[in-house]
């Protein structure tokens, strides 16, 4: 086996699309009159919206001038914020988008799996949409019958195999999906941000799969993932994206570290409408999250030590009440690890209502991070039903502060461990 071969070679690689906005105002009839008469041919062929200039279109390129090699049995992480480019950059590598410009040469059979239910028919059973899904996926049907066992068992769904998959949770539809990708031998395995809805335990076992696949196998794997700590886990080498473009190239740990000093690290979120979700009714959602002082002021810069109110403004697509809420944050080192959690059934056992749109506030006395950057993720949960789950909302950066009311400011384990408040029996 020949590890130093070039399986995928992508040369000036640029997708471009068109986008059409709608111009608002007041426009008057005498102007829309006025254009019929001077150019009437035009106003029988095209949009009246056109002739009156309430529409432009303008070139948007989601990727440019991409270049870089992949050989045979790497495992090559893609990270970026939303809108990077990234899944536009699998759809191209899976030949599911054709590309504007440039080239790619891929040697080997590609398995993909980018979206939750890519292939599967929701009127087909699960054992229908094995052997389908495996079709599509390149796989003979004697091929599919040989694995169908191994599929079965390591997707945990034996007993809604011949349930039609439109009544199987997205979990489920991750966990069948994945299975499939996995043990269909492909020479490369593309998977976007999807792994993201299955459970913990789940994605523990996919990360495994995908290490026996290149340890033992040899084949290579291109791997989207906001999971830092996944990424750092699976991949040797990393390639950061942002507004199209490939900003750096090289090992995972440096990757990361680049990604969170140039790309990511601005304190804002003012605008969630973008972001992605996690396993999200999205009735109620996330507006945007502040940073509050003492005095309910916006504050852009944290230190340890500090009181501080952690602000998540939220709405609703109805006016109703929302009844028996739970409302959870998770601070995380920038590989993932969750440090603390703060969530409102925790600390009050009563039942929490609340309005259709408003703030919520959680309130931290002296904030216990040390100096660093960090993860925050933001939930809500409402009567039992998971509206909002942002994971990675934000980074945050912490500088040092008096923690301990001591003077002492120089900690341990920048950016990987919490304070704790203490003393010492001498």
């Amino acid at each position: 086996m020949d590890n130093n071969k070039t399986i995928i070679e992508v040369k000036n690689l640029g997708k471009k699309y068109n986008i059409t906005h709608q111009k608002g105002g007041y426009i008057a009839l005498r102007d829309v009159l006025m254009n019929i008469i001077k150019s009437p041919f035009a106003f029988v062929k095209t949009k009246t919206k056109q002739v009156v200039g309430m529409e432009t279109k303008e070139e948007f390129w989601a990727l440019k001038d991409l270049n870089f090699k992949v050989t045979k049995g790497e495992v090559i992480g893609i990270i970026g914020s939303n809108g990077a480019g990234k899944s536009t950059l699998l759809k191209i590598l899976s030949q599911i988008t054709p590309p504007t410009t440039g080239e790619i040469k891929i040697h080997g059979r590609v398995g993909s799996l980018l979206e939750v239910g890519t292939g599967f028919h929701p009127e087909l059973t699960g054992r229908e949409n094995i052997f389908l899904n495996g079709a599509i996926l390149g796989m003979s049907k004697k091929e599919i019958v040989k694995k169908f066992d191994e599929i079965v068992a390591f997707a945990g769904i034996e007993k809604f195999l011949d349930t039609p998959v439109k009544f199987y949770s997205s979990g489920m539809y991750v966990r069948l999906a994945f299975s499939v990708a996995a043990h269909m031998e492909p020479d490369i395995l593309i998977i976007d941000e999807v792994l993201a809805v299955g459970d913990a335990e789940f994605q523990k076992k996919c990360l495994g799969k995908m290490e026996d696949i290149t340890k033992t196998d040899g084949r290579t794997i291109l791997f989207v993932s906001h999971n830092m700590g996944a990424i750092e886990q699976l991949c040797q080498k990393t390639i950061v994206l942002s507004k199209g473009q490939i900003k750096f190239t090289g090992a995972t740990e440096e990757a990361i570290k680049f990604y969170t000093e140039n790309v990511s690290t601005q304190m804002n979120s003012d605008n969630l409408s973008d972001r992605k979700r996690t396993r999200s009714e999205m009735n109620v959602t996330f507006n945007k999250v502040e940073f509050h002082d003492t005095q309910g002021k916006k504050i852009n810069h944290l230190s340890s030590g500090q009181t501080v109110d952690v602000a998540l403004f939220y709405s609703s697509k109805t006016k109703e009440i929302l009844k028996n809420c739970r409302a959870s944050l998770a601070f995380k080192t920038l590989s993932g690890e969750i440090l603390f959690t703060c969530a409102t059934d925790l600390v009050r056992t009563e039942t929490i209502n609340l309005n259709s749109e408003g703030v919520i506030k959680c309130h931290l006395e002296n904030l216990p991070l040390n100096k660093g950057k960090y993860l925050l993720t933001i939930f809500l949960q409402v009567n039992g039903k998971i509206e909002d789950w942002i994971n990675d909302v934000l980074v945050l950066e912490v500088d040092t502060g008096d923690f301990y009311g001591t003077g002492a400011t120089q900690f341990y384990s920048e950016g990987k461990g919490v304070l704790v408040k203490h003393s010492w029996i001498l």
